[in-house]
């Protein structure tokens, strides 16, 4: 990829609490790292030199004073670092949940979010947070989703994907009780997340999505005798999807029983599968595969990504964390992002 052309993509290490910094660090350690990505990390010195230490290596970086000179760089070979304050390493417990660790997240973030606004940065990707810790540190949101949404002020549909190498999922609802799950359920909502993953998967490079949409009751239903959300919500909703024009020939599907939808995905007939609730999908993407699982945030302005495990407080600062799920998630913010500058250009021409 040209140089010019190499998306900004924003690092930051997390909860300085859990496996975060170690997680960047192993991944800025691979020689492959900045090949599609002008990468800037963004976050306290000392963190960030603490998880070299756990992670045993050292990476050379370029440092910036400002976020808005990283995409002027005379060479991207090396990450470019942008040392902030966000807290005192006093105040950092390893392994705990604590309101400094919410408050230091959320004030890197809120800097990355304000400079993809700017146009200074093209993506952002994050290692691992905690909710409790930023909800007890100001969070005013249920969970960082909803608080990049506000940030950004998107009025839009929007939710949270978990993706499995070439799977993406994508749900209804989401951190409800399962008793409240069938009042989320409508045509409308149903198209809105059909058409947002099927677009970002378009955005992550895959030249014609399939997608799947999962049923809510067992056996989907069982035509209505056990259970009428297909007859009268999924199945219109469906319909409706296939009545649109759409850049690829027919890409919705279903619904599908949720106890065998997962295997058409993984047969490759589906790149994609819309899920009525939070577990319907987690349960069989965490099987296939949780140490390589990725969280992009859908339907915001700019493609933020995550990996899907948590901070692993149990293993912070012992030196055996997999960043194979962080290397994931840095590389489909990448290609968003790519695909970004490539939307931007084509509005500008």
């Amino acid at each position: 990829m040209n140089m010019q052309a190499l998306p900004v993509v924003a690092l930051t290490l997390g909860d300085p609490a859990g496996i975060g910094p170690e997680l960047i660090a192993r991944l800025l350690a691979r020689p492959d790292a900045t090949a599609d990505a002008n990468i800037v990390l963004v976050g306290d010195r000392w963190l960030w030199e603490d998880g070299q230490r756990i992670a045993g290596v050292f990476v050379g970086t370029d440092e910036v004073k400002t976020l808005a000179e990283v995409r002027s760089r005379a060479s991207t070979a090396r990450p470019a670092f942008l040392a902030v304050q966000s807290i005192d390493p006093a105040l950092v417990q390893r392994g705990q949940a604590a309101a400094p660790g919410g408050r230091a997240v959320l004030k890197v973030l809120d800097q990355c979010m304000d400079a993809t606004l700017a146009g200074e940065v093209d993506a952002i990707c994050f290692a691992p947070l905690n909710k409790q810790a930023m909800k007890i540190g100001g969070m005013q949101h249920e969970d960082e989703l909803h608080h990049f949404a506000d940030h950004l002020g998107v009025t839009g549909y929007f939710c949270e994907f978990n993706t499995l190498g070439e799977l993406w999922t994508s749900r209804i609802s989401s951190h409800v009780p399962l008793k409240d799950v069938a009042g989320y359920l409508s045509v409308e909502r149903i198209e809105q997340a059909a058409e947002l993953i099927y677009r970002s998967l378009l955005a992550n490079g895959v030249a014609e999505p399939k997608v799947a949409i999962a049923a809510f009751n067992p056996h989907g239903g069982d035509g209505g005798v056990c259970g009428r959300e297909e007859v009268e919500i999924i199945e219109p909703a469906v319909k409706a999807l296939q009545a649109r024009s759409w850049p690829t020939e027919a890409p919705f599907h279903g619904p599908f029983p949720a106890d065998t939808i997962f295997l058409k995905a993984q047969a490759g007939e589906y790149q994609a599968i819309v899920t009525m609730y939070h577990d319907q999908g987690q349960i069989a993407i965490k099987l296939l595969g949780f140490s390589r699982g990725v969280t992009v945030q859908g339907g915001l302005p700019i493609p933020i990504t995550t990996p899907a495990h948590g901070t692993a407080y149990d293993i912070a600062g012992q030196g055996k964390a997999s960043a194979e799920a962080m290397w994931q998630a840095f590389r489909i913010a990448s290609r968003m992002g790519a695909t970004r500058i490539l939307g931007k250009a084509a509005l500008a021409a």
